[in-house]
């Protein structure tokens, strides 16, 4: 059952709207060309993937109005079960992960030994890289913070194709597709996640309760967290596909507070100079304008 939203939900009927409904069996909110998921994409059955518990909330498309981009979020209210999704539909569309695979990666690089602790030094294979800072020998640690998608070849490498999908299917995580490219299948897919699927693994992370040592999920969650103030914990990464050209941008993560755990994804198009930089501050305000971080 779909809750009302306090603000405008913006209904648009017609062939889009209708495939829409035959495809979810529920009311088709904000599912108009604006709020059409990007071509090719994979639309998660909202069955399999939104469970009973949620609030659609359109007018939040203010937000990505207001900075100049497009995208969607969810958030997840642990305690409730309750989901709120800004653009349903593209909140349910599977796209790309890019570097917010990062977390998954380092949990699986440190599970199968291939780093022994986030401070192992990764060494650069001596490409080319799109960005000078990639191009030098680096920590995983340090990797993660900089988010440098060269190190995490080499750690990919390391890992192996088997391993890779060994992996993918005993989190459950997006289609957990592979294909044949082991150090690209995140990058450049076939590897897709939603951004309503995206919440329910950091759930899992957060809670410690993977199918992986507890020691390592807190390593994993250590490596991510940005801040911690004003009574609450802020843990969150964040992909870009292609990058540094056009692609998808991706934040995702969770917030503790209260004695409470929020986890959230948002995704954006990233077209133009400056739209990755709104990842994190388009998701800040949605936090903030939900109640779930304090406002400014």
């Amino acid at each position: 059952m779909i809750k009302p939203s306090s603000g405008t939900t913006r209904v648009r009927l017609g062939a889009t709207a209708l495939a829409a409904l035959t495809l979810f069996g529920t009311a088709a909110c904000g599912a108009g060309a604006q709020d059409s998921p990007p071509r090719g994409a994979a639309v998660v059955a909202a069955t399999d993937k939104i469970r009973p518990g949620v609030t659609v909330r359109d007018d939040l498309l203010a937000v990505f109005d207001a900075a100049g981009v497009h995208g969607s979020f969810a958030l997840l209210d642990v305690k409730t079960r309750n989901t709120t999704v800004v653009d349903r539909r593209r909140a349910q569309t599977r796209l790309v992960p890019a570097s917010s695979f990062k977390v998954p990666h380092a949990l699986v690089a440190l599970e199968t030994g291939v780093v022994k602790s986030p401070d192992e030094v990764i060494p650069w294979d001596g490409t080319p890289q799109p960005f000078p800072e990639w191009e030098q020998d680096m920590t995983m640690r340090e990797a993660i913070r900089i988010s440098n998608a060269a190190a995490f070849q080499v750690i990919a490498r390391r890992i192996g194709l088997q391993r890779e999908r060994q992996w993918l299917h005993r989190f459950n995580y997006g289609n957990r597709q592979t294909g044949t490219k082991v150090d690209r299948f995140w990058l450049d897919g076939p590897l897709e996640i939603s951004a309503v699927e995206q919440t329910r693994f950091m759930e899992r992370l957060a809670a410690q309760r993977l199918p992986a040592s507890r020691e390592h999920q807190r390593t994993v969650r250590d490596l991510i967290k940005q801040e911690e103030k004003d009574g609450y914990k802020l843990y969150a990464k964040s992909g870009w596909q292609n990058a540094p050209g056009p692609g998808t941008g991706w934040w995702a993560g969770w917030v503790e507070r209260d004695g409470r755990v929020y986890t959230f994804a948002l995704n954006l198009d990233v077209v133009k100079d400056g739209d990755a930089a709104k990842r994190a501050t388009v998701s800040r305000e949605l936090l903030q304008r939900l109640n779930v971080l304090p406002a400014a």
